[in-house]
Order: structure tokens, then C-alpha cells, then sequence
């Protein structure tokens, strides 16, 4: 159903806001982990394990456009829309929302709106382009990653760019963490809605790891950016309907920056989901995965991304066996995969093993032998503990800290990334004798008293 937001401003993450968001020193070397007992490889495809299985299949859920389409676009009727969509925005039947809104009667879709990859998902990470006319549709497509900056801020839509609309329909899939930037490209556009007095509406869409699953450092507010738009942990457990009803909170920590008289004037609609649950994970809602980027082409690269990215982004390790698992595998350019698969067995990580996959190289023809991480019990694993293992095992096997060799660019981007700059210095200080337990610990306090305090934009049970 449609959700008219008008919440007002209350006292928000006041316990967290002093309990969690300042930056934690480093606490003593800790002691040796206890050793994992060695597993016995495995032979089924990799796929992710759920325990326990559930009896029953999930029943058939509605999204948002969906949702709307049911009620006969009431939210939407009469009113010039503008579309902030990609590939991923279908019905559950797989139908584009593109599509859907310009044949649905009574509806006037006058543009189209895209952010990161483009509309069709066509561009490769970090390509800017231009505003262009859509050869399919003959719409306009106004580019919201073309680098230029409105008011200080690149990847805002500008008035110009709103001026032909009465409200702007957001249909983005998520993948539940939180410097995957179409998050970032709704919160804007709720900025600029909120600025220049249009209608944001969200049609609701599920977060693919459910809506418990909350792990990973909060974000230091100096470090907000495109790829860091929320101060929540790096996997958020939300979805981006009830990350829009946080973000127009004027208490909210990284709420959207607008003047209180645009804040109480601003109207976003949710058009809410049917038939989803907070414990329901993607393979439970019966729907297909459409690739939302070129590395997310499916659930696995979903599962795989907050658990290698942050791990992979500076130093020697690589994630990926071939190119139908990336986010998936774990390789050194050093080391070698015996020795390897050793040190990853060793680790204390729950919900995790690791076996050894052989897949064809496209580039060479040879086959490509390498480590793919399953999931054998998702309620237990942690999302990113692996990629911090990881940072600390980079210290080890190579002859310098990768962390601290790295160039002053390249330790900001990784910061900005992670979430924590304490962290990060500590990696930088301490390499391989950094007590990741301690922070592990602080993180762990963080995400329950976040999650406690964001239940009040839930919108599902």
C-alpha cells in the first residue's frame, strides 16, 4: 500500500550517536585464534546453503510496482512522472517498470532518470555520462552520474532536470550494503524533490539478505560520500523504502540536507511490498535475480560483495574464480592456494567453509582453479568478517603492510568504502597484530543499538 511520509522530528540514535559513533582506539595483540577444524571438500554446485531449510515455499509476494498496479496507480494517476530506475526495476513477472508505467491508463511518464551503470546497466563502475535521449523509449534520460555538481554535490538532480515533473518514482534494487550506490542516487533524489517541491515515491523493493541481517562498521560522518550516502552499518538491513523514511528524519545521522520548512513541506510516498517478511531472503520470495550491475549478476555475487569487497579493495588478495563467481572466490597473487586454503580454514568464522572449485578461463581456455566461499549456515555467518580477516592475513603474507604502503588517495577511497577511519589506522599501525576481536566486539554493540532505533522506520514485520 502507499505510504504518505510525514514524520516528524524526533529524538533519533540518541543512545547511538553517543555510544557508537566516535572513533575506538586499539586495544592489546590478541591472542591466537583457535584453529577450524579442516573440511572435507565438497562437490554440489556453489550455491548458498540455508539451515534450516525452510518446509514450506514462500508465497508469492508483491513489490512495489506491483502493489501499485493492484490499486489502479492511484499514487501516481494524473500526475507528469519522472522514472529513477535500471535493469533490475521489473514487476514479479519480470516486466520492466519502464514499460509498466507508460501502457498503465491514466499515467504519464515525461522522463527517466538513472544513476550508476545508466538506465539499461550498460556502463561500466564509476563511468559518467551525459544526459541522452533514450532510443527505445524516445524519453529523455537525465543523467544523475554525470560528475556535475549541483550545490556541491555531484549526482544531485538540478531544477532543470525536475522541472517537466510532478513527482519522481524510485524502483532501484538494493543488494543490502551500504556503499553500493543506489541508495545514494535515492537519497539525493529525495534532496532535490524536497528542494524543489516534488513528490518522491519509492515503489518498495526487498533487501536480498533479509531484513535481520545487520553487521559491519557504522559510517564516521567525515566520510559520508557516494559511496557511503547513510550512517549505518556496512550491511544495513533495511530496505529502500523504510532507508527513505530514515533519510527525510531531520534526527536521522546522514538524513537528508534540506531546510526545516522544505523538510515539513516534502511529501514521500512508499508504495510498500505484500507478502514480504523481515526473515525472508531472496531465494525465499520466489522472484528472479535481474543483474543490477556487471559485478552483481546474480545472488551469489549478493552474498559474496560485503563479505570479499571491502577485503579485496587494497593489498594482494582477489576475489573471484573466473568470471562467473566473482565475490565468490578468494585468491593471493603471492600465495599459493594449498597454503592458502590452510590460513582460510584456520580462521574463526561462523557460517563459512571453503572449497576448491575448477572453472574454465575465458581469457586462456585453462582451467582456473581457485577457493569459493559457501555459506553453510546463513543465520550464523557475519557478512564482512571474512573480508576483515582478510586485511589482516595481507599483512602477513606480504613483505610490507599493504595498508600502510598505500598511497594517501588510495587509503581515503578505502576508508570511505570501509566506514572507519579508527579502524583503518589501527590496520595501518598495528598489520597483521591488530586485534580484529576487539573491533569485531564494538561493531557487534553498534548494530544492536542501530537496529533497536531504526525499528521505527520499519515496514515490515
Amino acid at each position: 500500500m502507499a505510504v504518505p511520509e510525514r514524520v516528524s522530528a524526533v529524538r533519533f540514535f540518541v543512545a547511538l550517536a553517543t555510544a557508537t559513533f566516535g572513533l575506538f582506539g586499539c586495544a592489546a595483540t590478541p591472542a591466537a585464534p583457535p584453529a577450524r577444524p579442516t573440511a572435507a571438500p565438497t562437490n554440489p554446485p556453489a550455491r548458498v546453503y540455508f539451515t534450516p531449510p525452510r518446509a514450506d515455499p514462500a508465497p508469492r509476494m508483491m513489490l512495489g510496482i506491483d502493489a501499485l498496479e493492484a490499486d489502479g496507480f492511484a499514487a501516481v494517476r494524473g500526475k507528469r512522472l519522472g522514472l529513477l530506475t535500471h535493469p533490475a526495476g521489473v514487476n514479479r513477472n519480470g516486466v520492466s517498470t519502464i514499460d509498466v508505467l507508460r501502457r498503465a491508463p491514466g499515467v504519464k511518464l515525461v522522463a527517466l532518470y538513472a544513476g550508476e551503470h545508466g538506465v539499461y546497466g550498460a556502463l561500466p563502475a564509476e563511468k559518467k555520462y551525459p544526459d541522452q535521449i533514450d532510443p527505445r523509449t524516445g524519453l529523455m534520460v537525465y543523467s544523475l552520474y554525470s560528475g556535475v555538481a549541483y550545490k556541491g554535490k555531484s549526482f544531485k538532480a538540478s531544477p532543470a532536470q525536475l522541472k517537466d515533473i510532478d513527482a519522481l518514482v524510485v524502483d532501484l534494487q538494493d543488494i543490502g550494503t551500504r556503499s553500493y550506490t543506489f541508495t545514494s542516487a535515492m537519497k539525493l533524489a529525495l534532496e532535490a524533490c524536497f528542494e524543489n517541491g516534488k513528490e518522491l515515491i519509492v515503489l518498495d523493493r526487498p533487501n536480498p539478505l533479509g531484513g535481520l541481517k545487520v553487521d559491519g562498521p557504522l559510517l564516521d560522518a567525515k566520510w559520508m560520500s557516494y559511496v557511503g550516502a547513510f550512517r549505518v552499518p556496512y550491511v544495513h538491513g533495511l530496505t529502500m523504502g523504510e532507508l527513505a523514511r530514515l533519510a527525510r528524519d531531520a534526527q536521522a545521522p546522514g538524513g537528508i540536507d534540506v531546510t526545516p520548512a522544505q523538510r515539513a513541506a516534502g511529501k514521500l510516498t512508499v508504495i510498500s511490498m505484500r507478502g514480504w517478511t523481515r526473515s525472508m531472503r531472496w531465494p525465499e520470495t520466489g522472484l528472479t535475480w535481474v543483474p543490477t550491475s556487471g559485478g552483481i549478476q546474480d545472488y551469489a555475487a549478493v552474498i559474496g560483495y560485503p563479505m570479499t569487497g571491502l577485503g579485496t579493495y587494497l593489498g594482494g588478495f582477489r576475489s573471484g574464480v573466473g568470471s562467473e563467481h566473482i565475490f565468490r572466490g578468494v585468491s593471493h597473487k603471492t600465495t599459493p592456494r594449498e597454503a592458502l586454503e590452510k590460513e582460510l580454514r584456520a580462521l574463526p568464522l561462523a557460517g563459512v567453509q571453503f572449497r576448491t572449485i575448477s572453472v574454465p578461463n575465458t581469457k586462456t581456455g585453462k582451467p582456473a582453479v581457485g577457493l569459493y566461499t559457501e555459506i553453510a549456515d546463513f543465520d550464523a555467518w557475519q557478512p564482512t568478517e571474512l573480508g576483515f580477516h582478510l586485511m589482516r592475513l595481507a599483512c602477513k603474507l606480504e613483505p610490507k603492510n599493504p595498508f600502510a604502503a598505500a598511497k594517501p588517495g588510495e587509503v581515503n577511497g578505502f576508508i570511505r568504502h570501509l566506514g572507519s577511519e579508527a579502524f583503518v589506522r589501527a590496520l595501518q599501525r598495528d598489520g597483521v597484530r591488530i586485534d580484529l576481536d576487539f573491533w569485531f566486539k564494538q561493531w557487534r554493540e553498534q548494530a544492536r543499538i542501530y537496529q533497536e532505533q531504526s525499528k521505527r522506520y520499519w515496514l515490515y514485520k
